[in-house]
């Protein structure tokens, strides 16, 4: 006959969930409810506040049919593709360098890592002067006399966007860099000394067999770079706040401006979906692809 259970037990089943229930109710509340909210004040005629009606798709209309859209998502996309490719490129090679046991290896590390501790905030406004014509790279430059060296890509609207980049490439970088350096350590050296015993040579054996059986790490980085592109809000508007005009405009200040500047609380969360949307167009295939590897591994 089973045992009836004491109340020091239920208790002890109990606790696990009794602690967990505050985060979830957070979360629910905090994520899943201001979506749904967002997801009908998208639906609505909402503009400088909250209404609660029903137009349809009116506001996706009014957002596609606005030109500053059309710059973000723009911007967005070369964002995207040179922050992704720039950081991958330079987080691998770091990591290679770091995986041939390097003297001072640990200090390295730290020096590639310190950028993400950064807040984006910190970041865009250190590398705002940096780029400042008037105040970093180039008055340095002219000050040691090479007078004719121009470098003011943030005043120009044709460059604006690359300086974004470029301070986004140097945070992120390091993070890159300790995914594939995970994945590297986690390789066999095994299959580094059968390729050498074969007579390949250490470039050939990255390139041919090392980099390809990184495929769940480079997976893991572009997902979560993406994600980071994506919502990039903090460096643009510490950075060049948009401008120079809508120069470096990109989805998230374009909400912003919307709702907080114009008055326009139906298309800001209009666009707000339309962000959500893409994260989740990239998120779920890839967690899809790995329950399933999951499943297929047991």
């Amino acid at each position: 006959m089973a045992r009836k259970k004491s109340i020091a037990d239920r208790f002890a089943d109990w606790l696990p969930r009794l602690v967990l229930a505050p985060s979830l109710l957070a979360v629910i509340v905090g994520v899943y409810l201001f979506i749904a909210w967002t997801g009908w004040i998208s639906v609505s005629s909402s503009k400088m506040v909250p209404q609660y009606d029903f137009v349809g798709l009116e506001q996706y209309y009014r957002l596609w049919a606005t030109p500053r859209w059309h710059t973000a998502v723009a911007n967005l996309f070369i964002f995207s593709a040179l922050f992704l490719a720039v950081t991958i490129a330079v987080g691998l090679i770091m990591a290679i360098l770091l995986d041939q046991n390097i003297r001072a290896e640990g200090a390295l590390r730290a020096v590639y890592l310190y950028p993400m501790a950064l807040s984006f905030i910190v970041t865009g406004t250190a590398w705002k002067w940096i780029l400042n014509p008037n105040l970093g790279i180039q008055k340095v430059v002219n000050g040691l006399g090479w007078e004719s060296f121009v470098f003011n890509w943030i005043t120009q609207p044709d460059f604006a966007i690359y300086t974004i980049v470029i301070a986004a490439v140097w945070q992120s970088s390091g993070f890159a860099m300790a995914i594939f350096l995970a994945g590297l350590r986690g390789i066999d050296n095994s299959v580094i000394k059968a390729a050498q015993i074969e007579g390949a040579s250490l470039p050939r054996i990255y390139a041919s067999i090392i980099v390809p059986m990184l495929r769940p790490a480079f997976l893991s980085v572009i997902v979560l770079l993406s994600y980071i592109s994506i919502k990039n809000f903090d460096l643009v508007l510490a950075m060049t706040n948009g401008g120079p005009g809508s120069a470096t405009e990109v989805p998230s200040t374009f909400m912003f401006s919307s709702v907080f500047r114009r008055n326009q609380m139906g298309v800001g969360a209009a666009s707000a979906i339309m962000m959500l949307m893409t994260v989740a167009a990239i998120i779920i295939p890839y967690l899809y692809s790995e329950l399933k590897e999951g499943r297929d591994g047991h």
